[in-house]
């Protein structure tokens, strides 16, 4: 199966046209979607009060990837609230909870900054990684071309596959090292990511100046390019058996009108959705 969604769910105006407060979102985006991408749990863990509400606000089919804490990643360089790394992981672990015991958990995606190299100690972290998630279904996205260099590309794959990493394929600029290629190969037989992230090549060759992360990801796919994406999917899904498909091109909200062209060429309809909510007229 296909499961195609966007990042977040606060910032799709054309998701909402009834009014919809921010606390009954997730709740409308369910009447379109049937997976998300949470993106707050990367700037912090989420309570279990948080947790336990949008699995509420959701259907009995939904799916959640939720992306790991910016600590477990190496993105944070200031001061993180844990003493510990083990204490940080433990209480990661805990707030999937909810998620996991309402069988709604896709997977956890591991998504390391541009930094994150292809070297022996970025390997061991890797594992150390794996070990503390314990069984849970886990992605891993690179920014560091290094990974995907000819002389490591099938060893980085091979070490995806044997350590059961899903691999995250990405759809992103191909703007030097801080970048990685749009590598079609699935590492786990029951499950693949791919993320959209656009390609808007003069931003992202740019991180700096105000707003640079959301010009980064502001941009339209066209018809062309989606149906690139269908064919690319279609291959996959001869490899793969669910395919989980998010649009991060979100800073001109574009993602959710591009994840719906995508359903549409697909010709995908989704069963057990919410229901839409009715405006006032």
């Amino acid at each position: 199966m296909i499961y195609i969604g966007v990042t977040g769910w606060g910032d799709h105006d054309t998701l909402y046209k009834h009014g919809v407060t921010a606390r009954d979102k997730l709740q409308e985006y369910g009447a379109h979607f049937p997976t998300v991408e949470v993106d707050t749990s990367f700037y912090a863990i989420q309570s279990e009060k948080n947790v336990v509400k949008w699995v509420k606000d959701t259907p009995t089919e939904f799916h959640f990837v939720i992306k790991a804490y910016q600590g477990m990643t190496g993105h944070q360089r200031g001061d993180i609230p844990y003493s510990t790394k083990e204490e940080m992981f433990l209480a990661f672990n805990q707030s999937l909870d909810p998620y996991i015991e309402s069988e709604k958990l896709a997977m956890v995606l591991f998504q390391f900054p541009p930094w994150f190299d292809c070297t022996k100690e970025n390997v061991a972290y890797l594992r150390y990684c794996r070990e503390k998630m314990g069984d849970i279904p886990l992605a891993l996205e690179f920014r560091n071309q290094t990974w995907f260099y000819p002389q490591y590309r099938a060893s980085t794959l091979r070490f995806m596959e044997e350590e059961n990493w899903i691999h995250s394929i990405c759809d992103e600029p191909q703007a030097g090292m801080g970048s990685v290629p749009t590598v079609l190969t699935p590492t786990n037989k029951e499950k693949t990511l791919v993320r959209l992230h656009g390609r808007n090549t003069a931003a992202w060759m740019k991180p700096n100046g105000k707003n640079w992360r959301e010009v980064r990801y502001l941009y339209r796919y066209n018809k062309v390019e989606l149906l690139e994406w269908k064919d690319n999917l279609l291959k996959l899904q001869m490899e793969t058996k669910d395919i989980f498909v998010m649009f991060n091109n979100n800073s001109g909200g574009d993602a959710a009108d591009n994840a719906k062209q995508l359903i549409e060429l697909l010709n995908i309809e989704y069963k057990g959705l919410a229901a839409k909510q009715l405006g006032l007229f």
